[in-house]
């Protein structure tokens, strides 16, 4: 009588079954993280979010509060007049409510809006073009964070004692920016130049501008040089066209990466990230900041690695990457051009 091989054996079938664990755990993991990028609204997100307030915090993108906040932050610095004191502290909490979530919360889901034709071929899974939401509440949407930063802004105005309704101001401009940077008919991000440049000013000077008139008072220097600042932001601005290009070519949108090509536009962006930090630096040796402007130009050199590193090789699949790794270095070097200025009483 012949033996009998066996099928199989304790420890294969061990196997298998470990094997299927760790594919339903990976798996797991990563509908976990689609869902956190979907409520952060961040590319690579899946659909299927049934709950409205959900819905609602993804259109406001909160990914993007994070560069604004830190504008005030950075303003505060330049004012030279922020003592760490529980009333400031909670004064610039509140400012960073107003520049974060009413105000780029505002700006966001107006993008989202006007670009739901574009959306829908790049990223279908968006609340607007996916029905997850309708347009009358959208535009609700809008009206309430638009109102609420307007009325904040003007209650910050009173709390700083301001004679003129600075930040109101500041938000003004800022929610007039943001409307013809996606509205039409002028529609700024249709052009790669003046769009990206709006959207670096917008995280950059109006963020900064406000932090700095809630604690000192704002004047043209402070202004000026913000907007030079911003045009490092517009580096910035341009590395957030290059998932888009596809939906932009379609739609006629002349982005820099639609305008010039993908390799062309992501030196034009680099070049912009490094050059007017480097003037930001020349400009704190101009002022005998020199202790200053070597740790912004420390903080420059990492970027420029991780430019070669990721975003000069493929900036359509390391955009986000290339993000993650260099902006920590910029945001750094934003605050520690506050702190010169501040610390220089300009």
């Amino acid at each position: 009588m012949s033996e009998s091989t066996p099928i199989t054996t304790d420890s294969n079938t061990s196997e298998v079954l470990n094997s299927v664990a760790t594919t339903e755990e990976a798996k797991a993991i990563a509908n976990r993280g689609a869902k956190t990028r979907q409520l952060l609204g961040m590319k690579g997100a899946a659909p299927g979010e049934t709950s409205i307030w959900k819905i609602r915090l993804q259109l406001m993108k909160p990914i993007t509060w994070i560069p604004l906040m830190w504008g005030v932050i950075c303003g505060a610095a330049s004012s030279g007049e922020y003592t760490w004191t529980l009333e400031n502290v909670f004064k610039a909490a509140v400012c960073m409510l107003l520049s974060g979530p009413l105000m780029a919360g505002y700006v966001q889901i107006l993008n989202d809006y006007y670009d739901r034709e574009i959306d829908a071929i790049n990223e279908p899974y968006r609340p607007i073009p996916s029905g997850a939401i309708s347009v009358p509440q959208v535009i609700t949407q809008i009206w309430v964070l638009l109102i609420a930063g307007i009325a904040l802004a003007f209650t910050l105005d009173k709390w700083a004692g301001n004679e003129f309704p600075t930040i109101t101001t500041i938000a003004f401009i800022g929610a007039f920016v943001g409307y013809i940077y996606s509205a039409p008919p002028l529609k700024l991000k249709q052009n790669g130049w003046l769009g990206s440049y709006a959207l670096g000013a917008s995280y950059i000077t109006f963020p900064w501008c406000t932090g700095h008139a809630l604690f000192g008072e704002l004047d043209w220097k402070i202004v000026v040089l913000t907007l030079i600042y911003s045009l490092a932001g517009l580096g910035i601005a341009i590395v957030n066209d290059f998932k888009s290009v596809e939906g932009d070519r379609k739609l006629g949108l002349q982005s820099l990466p639609v305008m010039f090509g993908v390799t062309t536009a992501a030196w034009i962006c680099v070049v912009m990230i490094d050059v007017f930090q480097t003037a930001i630096a020349a400009y704190l040796i101009y002022i005998h900041e020199n202790l200053y402007a070597a740790i912004l130009i420390l903080l420059i050199i990492p970027q420029i690695t991780f430019q070669d590193m990721y975003f000069l090789r493929d900036p359509l699949k390391n955009d986000v990457k290339y993000q993650a790794s260099a902006q920590p270095f910029l945001v750094l070097g934003m605050l520690v051009a506050g702190l010169a200025i501040g610390h220089a009483g300009i």
